[in-house]
């Protein structure tokens, strides 16, 4: 069934960060905080690598610049905190909600980005959505399950969340796969997981709380990408 990598991908990312919420109860302040450490720099260190994938640097700092210009016009960062203030007033106390949201919502962003920003969700579902081979899919599935458990044990329910950022992003691609297939080219397809990386990265500094970045309002960066990287290709 065409989807149905979506579907299992969005199901790992729950049952992990349900098995994480579990484990957080039994874990000490002090580990949360270095678990946290680590999983920073290994998010760093996964988006410096996103990164290299770029054939020109200059077309990842024009899209960085014109989707941030573009985010912070829309401020999407602030749109996607009141949806995590919405859904931390549903599963919290009153006297709870506000610290609540700002969790939920740190988690809910952070982990939308890590699971959707990449090759894998990209390439995985064109390729399930044109010849029904789910096998790209099926593997980020483990991936995304597993690190859920991390995640979700030192963020939150939020990391639950994301799984509805799959399944909407991945499950979109799939199915508008026929028609992508002749735009997404290697060297597009470099660019955009270049971009991605460079907020990946922001994700792992702002774990690690060396600065507070507005991840979000830089989202259109990857949409940019796409257009930049066909604009220099039409005058080269």
């Amino acid at each position: 069934m065409i989807g149905m990598g979506t579907v299992v991908n969005a199901a790992a990312i729950l049952a992990g960060a349900a098995l994480g919420l579990v484990l957080r109860k039994g874990l000490p302040d002090r580990w949360q905080e270095t678990i946290m450490h680590a999983i920073g720099l290994s998010v760093t260190v996964i988006g410096i690598q996103m990164e290299m994938k770029t054939n020109n640097i200059i077309i990842v700092i024009i899209s960085l610049v014109a989707g941030s210009i573009i985010g912070e016009y829309f401020d999407i960062d602030k749109a996607l905190n009141r949806f995590g203030s919405w859904i931390g007033a549903k599963l919290t106390k009153d006297n709870e909600k506000n610290s609540a949201a700002a969790i939920i919502g740190h988690g809910f962003v952070a982990t939308s980005l890590i699971y959707c920003v990449g090759a894998m969700a990209i390439v995985g579902s064109i390729q399930e959505g044109l010849t029904g081979d789910a096998s790209t899919l099926y593997a980020k599935s483990i991936l995304d399950g597993i690190t859920a458990i991390i995640f979700a044990a030192n963020m939150g329910v939020g990391v639950a969340l994301s799984a509805l950022s799959v399944a909407i992003y991945q499950g979109t691609i799939t199915l508008l796969a026929g028609s992508m297939e002749a735009i997404m080219t290697p060297a597009l397809l470099a660019e955009l997981t270049a971009t991605g990386g460079i907020l990946i990265i922001a994700i792992g500094l702002n774990m690690l709380k060396l600065v507070q970045i507005r991840i979000a309002n830089m989202l259109p960066a990857i949409i940019a990408a796409g257009f930049v990287t066909e604009l220099f290709a039409f005058f080269k």
